[in-house]
């Protein structure tokens, strides 16, 4: 079985450059998903507290697990602290009560989801909001929030932490206080916000990034987004006989990025697996870099709103 090659991460641990994004998958479906995907040679599976999830996640890997099909060593988990849980003090219980979502003893990366931290309610309120329905913030330091996932490296229950939707100026914020470096930011990255000064600038600290929404979001009757339907990059996928997304997740790997694809289809998780064994040539990467306009699906507009102090899309990159 072929597995997708690896990158060191500045811990010493190494992270599969293609993960399994979990997002939505839920139930039987999700279960069956992760499944398959490790049967045929995925390790890298990302999840998270706010997808609702983590058992189904935890169930699969278990049962691959005592199938012999893996070991627990093989599995890269990112899984990632939801934003109700920035008080330093709900940091440890929300990470445990996450371990236990999985029925594993550790998880290999642990992410802080946001640099945006929600009021805190109860477990079950997500998004906390008010009577207008507006989403209810609070003001934690994420440089706090930070440092109590720093003590979960120490205590054995996580192997390396991160942090997600971070703009450059908040990460070298953690990177200059920090104890224990981040070793990804994973940010949405496609074609349409390629990220490059942001993975150049993560590269200077020897901070990876990861792709999450590496294909937009497909939508086959309007023909969007542009960079999986149009005639050029069909073009290019006619070369390899590989698909548009193929091509599209294969430059993300050439930009030096991690994506991340969900899919819950047994189909497309085995198509977008299968992109190391070509490579595009210049040419080709600048015709998959005259997408990039910059415009996100996932912009955080209810945080932006709200003018929140952390609203970290305010700056370039």
């Amino acid at each position: 079985m072929k597995l997708a090659p690896t990158v060191k991460l500045n811990n010493g641990y190494e992270m599969p450059v293609l993960g399994l994004g979990t997002y939505n998958s839920k139930n039987n479906e999700g279960e069956i998903a992760i499944k398959h995907a490790i049967d045929i040679g995925y390790r890298h599976i990302d999840t998270a507290y706010f997808y609702q999830n983590e058992a189904e996640v935890g169930k699969a890997i278990r049962d691959k697990i005592s199938e012999g099909v893996v070991k627990r060593e093989d599995i890269f988990l990112v899984t990632k602290l939801w934003n109700i849980h920035h008080d330093p003090k709900y940091v440890e219980t929300a990470c445990r009560k996450q371990l236990s979502n999985f029925g594993l003893d550790y998880i290999d990366l642990y992410l802080m989801h946001m640099p945006v931290g929600y009021k805190y309610v109860d477990e079950e309120t997500l998004l906390p909001k008010d009577e207008a329905g507006q989403l209810l913030l609070s003001d934690i330091d994420y440089l706090d929030t930070y440092k109590a996932m720093e003590q979960l490296v120490k205590g054995g229950l996580v192997r390396s932490i991160g942090v997600s939707n971070f703009n450059s100026e908040q990460l070298l914020r953690i990177i200059e206080n920090c104890e224990i470096k981040p070793v990804t930011n994973q940010v949405e990255c496609s074609p349409a916000i390629n990220q490059k000064k942001l993975t150049a600038f993560c590269k200077k600290y020897d901070v990876t990034v990861t792709a999450y929404t590496p294909l937009g979001r497909p939508n086959p009757e309007q023909q969007k987004p542009d960079f999986l339907y149009s005639a050029e990059v069909k073009a290019i996928a006619e070369k390899y006989k590989k698909t548009t997304p193929q091509v599209v997740l294969r430059y993300l790997v050439e930009l030096g990025v991690i994506p991340i694809p969900k899919s819950s289809n047994v189909g497309r998780i085995s198509e977008n697996f299968n992109i190391f064994d070509f490579e595009l040539t210049a040419e080709e990467r600048c015709v998959l870099d005259g997408y990039n306009t910059g415009e996100r699906y996932v912009p955080l507009n209810l945080i932006k709103s709200l003018n929140h102090k952390y609203y970290p899309f305010g700056i370039e990159f």
